[in-house]
């Protein structure tokens, strides 16, 4: 159950505007301010939803404050902590760009790098597109080796079962055109998102594309929170969605891929 804490009805202006930023939040008080001033001054930008996951910390108090402070920014807090693939899927569904995606609330992920994550949809050409830290590589802070194992184990037996050949499957960076995630039906928890939206995207044919992003991780000290027990639940993801979830289960109804003949804004505006 959620309580909708502040929202803004204003659309003056928004003709350009696409992109819809979903940030599950959860005891990142310290970090929300920073990342949601820098998105607000980020191209295409139509709204920023922040969904605090019953924080205990100050982090209600600050998404109210930012909410109140800029018109696009809206938030919504969960009454029962309830983890990630909860907090995204309350916050896709009050979504309403042509274009939605994912920006964790801490600094790992520099909001700059969306509006090259976003540009093959914008362009007509992705439905999807990975933020991948493991392509060519930009600023990337080296941490733990065994958590790069993981990733690596992880991302090449979803690769297996769906026949796409992705270098990061649990990057933080995901987008997708709107209809895609909204009509998505989510079904794991915790940090299972990452492996199921692979494996639903794969089942619906859709045209993904991966593109360099930077990554300034944070240690266990600094606020991380994942763990080794959500990488075995996702090697139980990653066979539950690929083998025992059936296209039809996965989304409400097909959203319609890309056209590209088609871009979501032309070139004027793009």
């Amino acid at each position: 159950m959620t309580s909708v804490l502040a929202k803004t009805d204003s659309t003056e202006g928004l003709n350009n505007r696409c992109l819809s930023v979903v940030m599950p939040a959860f005891n990142e008080g310290v970090t929300l301010r920073r990342i949601v001033e820098k998105l607000v001054s980020i191209p295409y930008l139509l709204e920023v939803i922040i969904v605090d996951d019953c924080s205990t910390d100050n982090t209600a108090e600050v998404a109210r404050e930012l909410a109140n402070q800029f018109e696009l920014v809206r938030c919504v807090r969960h009454q029962k902590n309830s983890g990630k693939t909860a907090a995204l899927k309350t916050g896709f569904q009050l979504t309403s760009g042509d274009i939605v995606i994912i920006q964790d609330a801490d600094l790992e992920y520099d909001p700059a790098e969306i509006s090259e994550v976003i540009r093959p949809i914008v362009e007509g050409f992705a439905d999807v597109v990975y933020g991948s830290r493991f392509m060519v590589k930009r600023a990337a802070r080296v941490l733990y080796f065994y958590h790069y194992l993981a990733n690596k184990a992880l991302t090449f037996l979803s690769n297996a079962l769906t026949n796409l050949n992705i270098t990061d499957v649990e990057t933080c960076y995901k987008a997708f055109k709107g209809d895609i995630i909204r009509n998505m039906n989510l079904m794991s928890s915790g940090f299972g998102f990452e492996v199921e939206v692979t494996a639903k995207v794969a089942k619906l044919n859709c045209v993904v594309y991966e593109v360099p992003i930077s990554y300034y991780g944070r240690t266990y000290a600094e606020g991380k929170k994942i763990t080794y027990g959500d990488g075995f639940a996702a090697l139980y993801y990653i066979f539950r969605f690929n083998l025992f979830c059936s296209l039809n289960r996965s989304f409400r109804s097909q959203p319609q891929l890309t056209n590209r003949s088609q871009p979501l804004l032309d070139s004027e505006t793009a």
